[in-house]
């Protein structure tokens, strides 16, 4: 398979892969927007707004553009935006276009259904989404996430360009299960009698917002706690989100990829998926949970310029597609 191909492939189900999981963030934040935290009332409402941008290392660019960080200037940004390359609009479009220049490598089906996504999303305004509802927006987004991971699976030859596919969407949903994990963190300082039903419903809004909250309930008797809801997103394959599943999938995709050889970069994948794998939740959250998170974001950076340098063309060529994937690695 030519290596522009691979890219395309690979990045476009990345970017469909980001502007679901970015719907996602936004439904979460909007849940935590809820709690009665005690904040100034300055700070009030900005406070899980700033924590979200602040997990994706977008917080001084939302400040510079709009000057303030809210509501209302944190969706615009995540969803709306054509500034920034990483919006949900600016996802469906990058994807849209890496499918149409290889319309020969896909099924006709695939193509129509990013297309139809690109083309709902460009008549998307500000004030139609307030008048419409933002969560209605969200829902349509992970529809439409959803529709096309249906259709590739249901149309599409399980050749090479089913395999970069594949490749794509679980590495950037490995990136997602990490990042999401600082949105539901503590915030501020609570009363103890408080804080325990402020951590339940903050870590529930996630479960919720993931829909994994039933896979919790099956998996674990106990209520829901931020072990239970670590647990259950770094280290349970039968988690579909969880960085277990996919790095482990991840894993298995460059394995068949690389045909036999011994290449690195199946190294660096087999050595993360090793890493979720035989970790336990007590070592993790007796280490420090943020220490874990950032060695693996770490490693998982370091695999996906491995993947780069191994199928990918080179980063330079200057095409919208690699000038997302450096804004990205940049934020991280």
């Amino acid at each position: 398979m030519l290596c522009r191909t691979a890219s395309d492939l690979y990045w476009a189900a990345r970017h469909i892969e980001r502007a679901e999981n970015t719907a996602r963030l936004a439904d979460v934040t909007l849940r935590i927007a809820l709690l009665p935290e005690r904040y100034d009332r300055g700070k009030k409402e900005a406070a899980p707004w700033r924590r979200a941008l602040d997990a994706l290392g977008l917080a001084d660019a939302v400040r510079q553009r709009y000057g303030r960080i809210d509501s209302e200037t944190v969706l615009r940004h995540l969803l709306l935006s054509p500034e920034n390359p990483s919006s949900i609009y600016n996802c469906l479009h990058a994807a849209r276009e890496c499918a149409r220049a290889q319309r020969v490598a896909i099924t006709a089906e695939m193509y129509e259904d990013l297309n139809t996504s690109w083309l709902e999303m460009r008549g998307r305004t500000w004030s139609r989404l307030h008048d419409d509802g933002v969560s209605n927006l969200l829902e349509w987004v992970k529809g439409r996430s959803a529709s096309f991971r249906g259709v590739t699976i249901g149309t599409l030859g399980r050749g090479e360009g089913y395999h970069f596919l594949q490749l794509g969407a679980f590495v950037e949903r490995a990136d997602w299960a990490i990042r999401l994990l600082d949105i539901a963190g503590s915030e501020g300082e609570a009363e103890a009698r408080e804080q325990d039903a402020v951590d339940y419903f903050r870590w529930s809004a996630l479960l919720q917002s993931l829909s994994a909250f039933e896979t919790y309930r099956r998996l674990y008797r106990e209520s829901v706690s931020a072990a239970g809801v670590v647990d259950l997103m770094l280290l349970q394959e039968s988690n579909p989100r969880s960085l277990l599943t996919c790095t482990a999938t991840a894993h298995e995709v460059l394995q068949t990829l690389a045909g036999g050889e011994a290449l690195e970069v199946v190294r660096q994948a087999g050595a993360l998926s090793a890493q979720a794998r035989y970790a336990r939740i007590d070592e993790i959250l007796e280490r420090g949970l943020e220490a874990w998170l950032q060695d693996a974001m770490a490693r998982l950076t370091r695999l996906g310029e491995a993947i780069h340098r191994e199928f990918m063309v080179s980063t330079d060529v200057a095409s919208p597609t690699v000038a997302i994937a450096r804004q990205w690695g940049a934020e991280q």
